[in-house]
């Protein structure tokens, strides 16, 4: 069965007003998982706050100390497109907690897969600095998890979101147990993500990047991940498969782009499926990153669920 990790805490993350990652993104989403049926077939999980302890680990201490103060003044900027409210922190740590917890579930084998709705997002969150929308890297805490408490040796994290995953490329640029790949819109936001970024030191290989530019058919996108993912994943040999489920390359995005539709995002996580099939039994945790068209998040969420949740043909 899969785990659809929620917490409404993650609502609780204010923006300012007219800002594109508003609570209303999950709201929405966990709305429509819920009339259309597909929370019946799957287990609703609450998780609770990551440990302060494991963000410390994995990102500079002072990125912490800095969100509590400004939690205490009662929220401020971060930088020019990132916030925090009062009950920022909370969610950030909910958020982180639910991906760490659904590697639990999957990698136990409490559950078939896991899917983490959850905001504020985390891949632009760096070693050291909180960025576009992201206050920690939740998906890098999650795989970091699966090897400190779990003892994986492999694991590859594919993010398919509109922008390239800078944070976690930087954060596992030269780790070797962690391999990456992106596929994004290239030139575009944050300026990363070029294809002769592979990694470096114990790394080097383990990064992939497919930078796609603007105006490229949905068909030759496809093809091109599907080619990569299949190179990543020979290099991996991943015990474990992460995805940083970003739906903002859907066509009606209002900031991203990248000509998709929603049965598109259904195909990329068929190949996902594919190969974790071949590799991990089919081991796979899902959280969301970006999308902002309401609409057509809740939609792909929702099909995305369905998906994970879909009896396997025998």
């Amino acid at each position: 069965m899969t785990a659809v990790f929620f917490d409404e805490d993650c609502i609780k993350h204010q923006t300012p007003t007219g800002h594109p990652e508003r609570p209303e993104r999950i709201e929405r989403a966990w709305k429509r998982l819920n009339e259309s049926g597909v929370m019946k077939q799957v287990e609703h999980k609450r998780p609770s706050p990551i440990a302060l302890e494991a963000i410390n680990a994995l990102h500079d201490p002072k990125m912490l100390a800095r969100i509590q103060t400004l939690v205490q003044r009662g929220g401020d900027d971060l930088d020019a497109d990132t916030f925090v409210s009062p009950n920022s922190l909370n969610a950030a740590l909910k958020a982180a907690g639910a991906c760490c917890e659904a590697i639990d579930a999957v990698v136990e084998g409490k559950h078939a897969n896991a899917f983490c709705l959850v905001r504020p997002p985390g891949h632009h969150a760096t070693p050291v600095r909180s960025m576009g929308f992201c206050l920690f890297n939740n998906v890098a805490l999650a795989a970091k998890h699966a090897l400190t408490k779990h003892k994986l040796n492999r694991v590859l994290i594919v993010d398919w979101d509109v922008h390239h995953g800078n944070g976690t490329q930087d954060l596992f640029y030269e780790d070797g147990q962690i391999t990456f790949f992106s596929a994004h819109r290239y030139p575009f936001y944050p300026g990363t993500g070029r294809a002769d970024e592979t990694g470096s030191g114990k790394g080097l290989g383990h990064i992939f990047n497919l930078p796609i530019r603007y105006g490229t058919k949905p068909d030759e996108y496809r093809r091109q991940f599907r080619a990569m993912l299949e190179k990543a994943a020979e290099k991996s040999k991943p015990e474990l498969m992460l995805i940083s489920a970003g739906f903002d390359a859907h066509h009606s995005d209002p900031i991203g782009d990248l000509g998709l539709d929603d049965g598109d995002f259904l195909l990329l996580l068929g190949d996902v499926q594919v190969v974790a099939d071949l590799h991990c039994e089919g081991r796979i945790v899902s959280l969301l990153e970006g999308g902002y068209n309401l609409d057509a998040l809740s939609r792909c969420v929702t099909e995305h669920v369905k998906a994970l949740a879909a009896p396997k043909a025998s």
